[in-house]
C-alpha cells in the first residue's frame, strides 16, 4: 500500500523523517503534484477557479511544494506568496514561476514567516492533516486573512487498513467557529485531477470568513 504520508505531507518535517530535500526532484513525477499531464492541469485549474475570488486578489499558498497550485493561481491573475519548509522544493517553485508575480519563502506552513502581512486566501493542499494541533492551525491562518478572506483546503483520508488523514466531517467542525460559511466539495469521482480513479475520500473545503 502506498505511504501517503509519503505522498502528501510534503512542505513538512513528517513523523518518519522524510527528507523533502531530497523528494523534491522527483516530486513532480506524481500526476497531481506535477500537472504535467494536460488532462490533470485543466482540472485542477478548473477547481482553483471556482475556488479563489474572480478579481485578482492575495494567495498565500502554505507547503506548496514545488508550486504547481501557485501557478495555476498566478496564470490566473493572482499574486502569489508560497511558504514550504523545504528549501529544495523551494528553489523548484522559484524556477517554476521565474517572471510570475509570485515570491517563494523558506518556512513552516504551521508558522507561515509573513510577519503582519494579510492575505486575502490561504489555500492549503495534503498539509493540515499531518498537524497535532488543527484547531490552533487553524485559527492561525484565519488571523493571516483580510476581513472577508477565505480558506481553501484540500484534504481527505487515504488507506483502508490504517487509514490517514482527516475526514470532511472533522474539519467542517474545526471550521464552524471560525467561518460565517462552509463548503465541501468532493474530489474523489473527478478522476482528471488524480491521473486515475480512486476509492478514498479527497475533498475541497471553501471557509469564507
Amino acid at each position: 500500500m502506498t505511504d501517503h504520508r509519503v505522498d502528501h505531507s510534503h512542505g513538512l518535517t513528517s513523523a518518519d523523517g522524510v527528507d523533502w530535500d531530497a523528494r523534491a526532484a522527483a516530486f513532480d513525477d506524481e500526476p497531481d503534484h506535477g500537472l504535467r499531464d494536460p488532462g490533470v492541469r485543466d482540472a485542477w485549474a478548473r477547481r482553483l477557479r471556482s475556488w479563489l475570488p474572480g478579481a485578482p486578489c492575495d494567495v498565500l499558498d502554505l507547503g506548496c511544494g514545488t508550486g504547481s497550485l501557485s501557478l495555476l493561481a498566478a496564470e490566473q491573475g493572482h499574486r502569489v506568496t508560497g511558504v514550504d519548509l523545504s528549501p529544495a522544493m523551494v528553489d523548484l517553485a522559484r524556477a517554476k514561476l521565474a517572471g510570475r508575480n509570485a515570491v517563494f519563502l523558506v518556512g513552516d506552513a504551521a508558522a507561515p514567516p509573513v510577519a503582519r502581512r494579510r492575505f486575502d486566501v490561504v489555500l492549503v493542499r495534503h498539509v493540515l492533516w499531518t498537524l497535532p494541533d488543527q484547531g490552533g492551525v487553524l485559527r492561525h491562518w484565519r488571523g493571516l486573512l483580510r476581513p472577508g478572506g477565505r480558506l481553501v483546503l484540500v484534504e481527505g483520508v487515504w488507506g483502508t487498513v490504517t487509514p490517514v488523514g482527516l475526514a470532511a466531517g472533522r474539519l467542517r467542525e474545526l471550521l464552524a467557529p471560525l467561518a460565517g460559511s462552509v463548503r465541501v466539495e468532493r474530489l474523489s469521482q473527478d478522476a482528471a485531477l488524480w491521473g486515475k480513479a480512486v476509492d478514498d475520500e479527497r475533498y475541497a473545503v471553501v471557509a469564507l470568513t
